[in-house]
């Protein structure tokens, strides 16, 4: 009769292990044979491991055994196989990648499978699982902006304090416009969602005027103070300030987080500011509307309210904002930051290097 081997861990391997374990890289695969190995050392039989794991007893006896010959790396990866050998090189894998990289077809862009099969003489699946095994989606692109304000450091720090460490007996509020939003009304009425078809809407509208949607978040509870102008001048900006002030406890300070838009800042602003110590302004840094959470807010009332609404008029559009604005302060849940300021830096440090290369490796052409 086979004995299992016995498996035996360092704390430096289970430490290794529980890394593994929890990024979101590792496949189930990879998982499960960890699991294998960590059941093992508990002295847990194969049989009682098979039928927690839900997988076979061979399977079981096969990892235990792999760790016991090989350790935890040959746990990690799988064994080699006799079979037919590569039909595409390691090079011409390589030069796939560089010229993806490095290169743009004739009078496009970007490659596509077809037009980097037609220039390898490979099938266009060989281009997409070498593309896909590199990481590589030629037809995505991402957009970004890169800060300049010369305050940004400062700026970070200040409002990620406000969502991570907020001062005692203060509210604080993600404060923003949600401008020219548009009242759309279909040419024609679309059909409802039924079973086997999706819900239809005519790809043409009529515009029947536009509002502004001014909100404040409250960064602790997730309850939206808001209401539409017609405008966004500053004095729309100040009696929004001054409904903040209202609402609001008044044996508690404001801390109010906009950007940098000029109403936010016009002389009748600050004197009111200034009139009103409790209440303390913090602006995000230029080109950074990502560090205001009422955006994400924004993102939520776009997504579940207005993109897909069909409205006659401005009034509908106002109504069904006040709806969806009356609904969710009935359940609020706040939207949690998690990043500190610190990682944030280092990340838009990486990207300005990144930047920086590009611009020089340009010049140099």
């Amino acid at each position: 009769m086979r004995v299992a081997p016995e498996i035996v861990l360092t704390d430096a391997e289970r430490l290794r292990i529980a890394g593994i374990l929890g990024s979101r890289k590792t496949t189930a695969e990879i998982a499960r044979r960890l699991s294998i190995v960590l059941l093992a050392a508990d002295a847990m039989k194969s049989k009682v491991i098979a039928k927690r794991l839900r997988t076979s007893e061979e399977c079981v006896s096969r990892w235990r055994r792999r760790f016991a010959q090989a350790g935890l790396d040959a746990v990690l990866v799988d064994a080699s196989r006799s079979g037919r050998p590569p039909s595409i090189s390691a090079a011409m894998r390589a030069e796939i990648i560089a010229r993806t990289t490095g290169e743009k077809p004739a009078g496009r862009t970007h490659w596509s499978r077809t037009s980097m099969a037609k220039v390898s003489n490979m099938s266009p699946s060989s281009v997409g699982r070498i593309w896909r095994v590199a990481g590589l989606k030629p037809h995505v692109i991402e957009s970004f902006k890169l800060s300049n304000d010369k305050q940004f450091e400062a700026k970070v720090r200040d409002v990620v304090g406000l969502y991570l460490c907020p001062p005692d007996n203060a509210v604080v509020l993600s404060v923003d416009e949600k401008s020219q939003i548009q009242a759309l009304d279909r040419t024609q009425p679309g059909l409802p969602l039924k079973k086997g078809r999706a819900g239809t809407m005519t790809h043409d509208y009529k515009r029947n005027g536009t509002t502004t949607l001014f909100a404040a978040l409250n960064v602790l509870t997730g309850a939206v103070i808001g209401g539409c102008k017609s405008a966004h001048t500053h004095k729309e900006w100040l009696a929004f300030l001054k409904k903040l002030y209202a609402l609001n406890p008044k044996d508690q300070e404001l801390h109010v987080i906009a950007d940098n838009y000029a109403t936010h800042k016009h002389p009748a602003v600050k004197e009111w500011l200034a009139a009103h110590p409790r209440v303390h302004m913090h602006f995000t840094p230029t080109s950074a509307s990502w560090l205001n959470l009422v955006e994400r807010f924004f993102r939520e009332i776009t997504v579940n309210a207005i993109r897909r609404g069909v409205f006659t008029s401005v009034h509908d559009l106002i109504d069904a904002i006040d709806v969806y604005l009356s609904e969710h302060n009935r359940d609020p849940k706040p939207f949690v930051w998690t990043k500190n300021a610190d990682d944030i830096l280092a990340k838009v440090l990486r990207a300005r290097a990144a930047l920086d290369a590009e611009v020089s490796r340009r010049k140099e052409k």
